[in-house]
């Protein structure tokens, strides 16, 4: 069973809740920032609309983003294959068939008290989970890449430089260096012969590693084979 949620206490904001503040003044919250503003375009677009992980609606994913932080048992299996991935969907399609405002004031209110809190936890796969799957709710919906300020983009490809190896692990047959577009910022991703290159935005790059390829706007360069294998390839977790 999932965690029962607690009423919010009634009258005045009153301060700010414990999850909202962060060891690291620099990383400003941006995993706070998506939560919020996912929360709210679920809100408006309502549980069928939907995402980039069609058959996946909206509140599909609304119930996967509250299984993820809510249900430690069945957590785990969003990422394990096996039994334990078959439990967890199982556990989100009943997640599913909640009220989807419950799904919706449980991601507004933050990670609960425990591993999601954690400062590193927020800064990476907090904000990758959250800017990736705000993504998948928006660009299904008619709207564009974001122009983010130059400090969440600083984020973005601080977690685009540490997770490249792990979401780039099933490139065959070419190496791959990422590019953040305008800088002189590059990362190799995956060693090898010949060298595709993936050159965008931060936030753009980490979409294409999260496996988003038809959705990212970047710009892929390179011999033709290492082109190739790069479009052939499987990215992500």
């Amino acid at each position: 069973m999932m965690p029962r949620m607690q009423a919010r206490p009634q009258g005045g904001p009153g301060p700010p809740p414990a999850w909202l503040h962060s060891g690291d003044m620099a990383d400003r919250l941006f995993d706070a920032v998506e939560r919020a503003q996912l929360a709210d375009l679920l809100g408006e677009l309502g549980p069928e609309a939907p995402t980039l992980l069609a058959p996946w609606t909206t509140r599909d994913v609304a119930a996967h983003l509250v299984l993820r932080e809510r249900d430690y048992l069945a957590g785990p299996g969003l990422v394990l294959p096996g039994a334990w991935g078959r439990l967890a969907e199982r556990r989100r399609r009943a997640l599913a068939q909640r009220d989807f405002t419950w799904l919706i004031a449980a991601i507004r209110s933050g990670p609960p008290p425990g591993f999601f809190r954690i400062g590193w936890v927020r800064r990476l796969p907090g904000l990758n989970e959250f800017f990736v799957h705000h993504e998948d709710v928006r660009r299904a919906n008619g709207r564009g890449p974001r122009t983010n300020e130059h400090a969440m983009d600083e984020a973005l490809w601080r977690n685009v430089s540490r997770a490249r190896w792990f979401l780039a692990r099933r490139l065959r047959g070419a190496g791959l260096e990422l590019q953040w577009a305008g800088t002189g910022k590059t990362v190799r991703a995956r060693r090898g012969e010949p060298v595709a290159r993936l050159a965008g935005p931060p936030g753009e790059l980490l979409l294409y590693l999260f496996g988003r390829q038809g959705a990212a706007q970047v710009e892929l360069t390179g011999p033709a084979a290492a082109v190739q294998a790069v479009r052939r390839a499987r990215f992500g977790m």
